[in-house]
């Protein structure tokens, strides 16, 4: 449920309101009867004070009840409704004291609509006029006039305190239902911040996705076209096998597409370890790989973000670093981190001057979304070297007390 429907389902009196009815009810009969029965005033004047009761019933039923269930009740309509009921039930408890009993249907109706003070007012006249009236109207015995008194006051005061307590539970409702409504509030914002946090993350991953794969082909692509075009008219041989290499790169970008429509592993470590996706890669790039440590089956994250920390290292290589430069590549097994590091003899550059470009940044980005780290090393005319350390699982211990021979891995 939401806002007013949340309110208003915590709301006690609107879960309890047939019972009211039913109070209100009994309450009405039981006066009626007690107005018609034998006794002073005559028959005539108990008729006409009973008749004066019968509106209150489809006045209760189509003003008086809506408004009561009102969250929170229209206190002008409320005080209307008041003023309505009052405009027949004082006439007739002035007739017939018997009246009075009415009093306990409409002394908790006035501190459930009104506030306090008029709620007090109200109240105060539904006790005390009905005795004056009757006191002056038919000018009874002192020793009578002082009973109904004493009664008058006693059920005033029984009013307040019954009415302090309606009004405090009202409160605690009310209070519940704001609070039923900010924590539903509070929770639904949470659900939208949750939505937009995991679609920003969702499009920076398939940014980076689509940078180091995808991009990095095409420019490759481009980069082998235009070495053709050169190629055509005074080297064949080279210019075929460019195009060779050109189709190696397309057919590549497209299996790279079609692992990023299905949410699969990169398309080189599918069915592969991480040396040979490397080596592949490397083949690619005309690098040399070089894999120390014990060779072990990692989990995917840490694989792909070496992967991937390769492949753009190497695409900056080729872009930066100048056709001649010696490119290599270094994987560290570590007994709690793997190390791939890309160097280059190229030219250099300063790091600490201000790039442009998606690689670097999403490279650091990658590292740390597994708890791993990127550094990058260059200087000027001393080409450049890639760093990439990520956490991965400890090397499970071989047990010495157990004669059976360890499982060789297949990679």
């Amino acid at each position: 449920m939401n806002g007013p429907a949340a309110a208003r389902g915590a709301y006690t009196w609107d879960r309890s309101f047939r019972l009211w009815d039913t109070y209100f009810a009994l309450t009405w009969a039981a006066t009626t009867v007690s107005v018609l029965g034998p006794g002073d005033p005559d028959r005539t004047v108990r008729f006409v004070a009973a008749a004066l009761l019968v509106p209150l019933i489809p006045l209760y039923v189509w003003v008086g009840r809506p408004v009561l269930r009102g969250d929170p009740p229209d206190e002008r309509r409320a005080l209307g409704y008041l003023v309505g009921a009052m405009a027949l039930f004082l006439p007739s408890a002035v007739l017939v004291g018997e009246t009075r009993l009415m009093a306990f249907a409409l002394v908790p109706q006035c501190f459930m609509t009104l506030r306090i003070r008029w709620a007090l007012v109200v109240v105060t006249v539904l006790n005390l006029a009905p005795v004056v009236g009757w006191a002056l109207l038919w000018r009874p015995g002192e020793g009578t006039v002082f009973f109904n008194g004493l009664f008058a006051v006693v059920s005033l005061v029984f009013s307040m305190a019954l009415g302090s307590w309606v009004i405090r539970i009202i409160e605690q409702s009310q209070e519940r239902a704001q609070l039923i409504a900010e924590l539903d509030a509070s929770r639904h914002e949470v659900s939208q911040l949750s939505a937009a946090h995991g679609a920003l993350a969702e499009r920076e991953r398939f940014s980076r996705e689509i940078h180091d794969t995808l991009a990095q082909g095409f420019t490759s692509v481009l980069m082998l076209v235009q070495a053709v075009e050169a190629e055509l008219d005074h080297d064949v041989p080279q210019a075929r096998r460019h195009l060779a290499l050109m189709t190696d790169t397309a057919r590549q970008n497209l299996a790279e597409a079609r692992a990023l429509v299905a949410g699969a592993a990169p398309a080189d470590l599918d069915g592969a370890s991480l040396p040979d996706a490397l080596r592949r890669l490397a083949a690619r790039h005309g690098a040399a790989v070089e894999v120390t440590g014990p060779v072990r089956a990692l989990p995917a994250g840490p694989e792909v973000v070496a992967l991937r920390s390769c492949q753009e290292a190497l695409a900056n290589t080729r872009k930066h670093a100048g056709s001649s430069a010696v490119v290599s590549i270094a994987v560290a097994y570590g007994e709690a981190a793997l190390t791939v590091s890309v160097r280059d003899d190229g030219c250099g550059f300063d790091p600490a001057a201000p790039v442009g470009g998606y690689g670097l940044a999403g490279l650091r980005a990658r590292a740390l979304e597994v708890g791993g780290k990127a550094e990058v090393r260059s200087t000027p005319g001393d080409g450049t070297t890639v760093t990439v350390s990520l956490p991965v699982p400890p090397v499970p211990p071989v047990s010495t007390a157990s004669p059976v021979p360890p499982v060789r891995s297949p990679l």
